[in-house]
């Protein structure tokens, strides 16, 4: 009896370390309500709501986690968050409008895209200071860096391009032009593709790293929207290289790409304008970002289904998860 007793013990004691172990914070920033939303990531709880700078944008983690960077676009800053207290303890210059940003996996630098400006600026995250501004084609938006620290790259809206920098110089080795009005851009885990969203061009393009040039295509029609709403925004890369997941905008839909065929799987309906993307630490879920209906969605990874969605607030823009 004692020992069943202790086998259901250690069974209980084990199943409760493995939902703890299962479950995430997302913070998601609030353009219209100049807020940071906080969420249990497993039940989709919002567990609290605290006030930030005007209107925020983009977000990110610092690389031990411990703090977060919100740009709050209006004031042209990126605030600097303790993930503990909540609390705004610091601004890095981020030049005028910053709206999407990326840290590359140093830790210390972060790179902006000033859309005003045409400028990316590079700031240095331990001295607060400014490493370089460096001139990109016109309105610049989507910045993402290689997991390799090899390249970062920005995207024009305007000029239509993509643009490698390359951090040892902090430099513009070469453009790629792409479909219009490019968006968000993302890299493979093992650097070798990158994927760019063009949001009139309606597609998705597949980069080869090592040539800069474009080697695929996809392109997204949805049975009863009209094509003028299908509008590719954020992107993200499963770290297993198999499949990129696609914010499709007022589509209201998540569109589910073969990496290797760029054919699409599936199209998920969640909110109303879907807008970025990011996933739970264990891969098992999928958050976006539906600005207009003012909640956001919960995928589940394997079954490739819509668990749910929760209110969050008036504009949910973009959303950082850690454990």
């Amino acid at each position: 009896m004692k020992k069943d007793y202790m086998r259901g013990f250690v069974c209980s004691f084990c199943l409760l370390f493995s939902v703890h172990a299962l479950a995430d914070t997302i913070y998601v920033t609030i353009e219209k309500d100049n807020a940071l939303a906080v969420m249990d990531g497993e039940t989709g709880e919002l567990l609290k709501t605290v006030p930030v700078g005007q209107r925020p944008r983009g977000i990110a983690l610092n690389k031990d986690q411990t703090l977060l960077y919100v740009a709050a676009s209006d004031d042209d800053t990126i605030q600097i968050i303790d993930v503990a207290s909540l609390k705004v303890v610091g601004d890095l210059p981020s030049g005028e409008d910053p709206e999407t940003f990326s840290l590359h996996p140093n830790g210390k630098w972060l790179y902006v895209s000033n859309e005003d400006d045409n400028l990316v600026t590079v700031i240095d995250v331990d001295t607060k200071k400014v490493v370089k501004r460096i001139p990109v084609g016109v309105e610049p938006e989507g910045v993402a860096a290689s997991s390799d620290g090899k390249w970062v790259v920005n995207t024009s809206e305007t000029t239509n391009m993509a643009h490698w920098i390359d951090p040892e110089s902090q430099t513009i080795k070469a453009n790629t032009l792409v479909d219009p009005r490019p968006r968000a851009a993302a890299f493979s885990q093992d650097s070798k593709n990158l994927f760019i969203t063009s949001e009139i061009g309606g597609s998705l393009s597949r980069l080869d790293v090592a040539s800069k040039e474009i080697k695929d295509k996809a392109y997204f029609k949805i049975p009863g929207v009209a094509k003028e709403l299908v509008q590719p925004v954020g992107v993200l890369v499963h770290p297993n290289g198999k499949l990129v997941f696609v914010a499709l905008g007022p589509a209201n839909r998540v569109a589910v790409v073969d990496a290797a065929t760029m054919e699409v799987k599936k199209y998920l309906l969640v909110g109303q304008r879907v807008w970025n993307l990011a996933f739970s630490p264990d891969l098992s879920r999928l958050y976006t970002t539906n600005g207009v209906s003012n909640d956001i969605s919960i995928i589940d990874v394997k079954s490739l289904k819509v668990k749910k969605s929760i209110r969050v607030g008036r504009y949910p823009w973009g959303l950082a998860v850690k454990p």
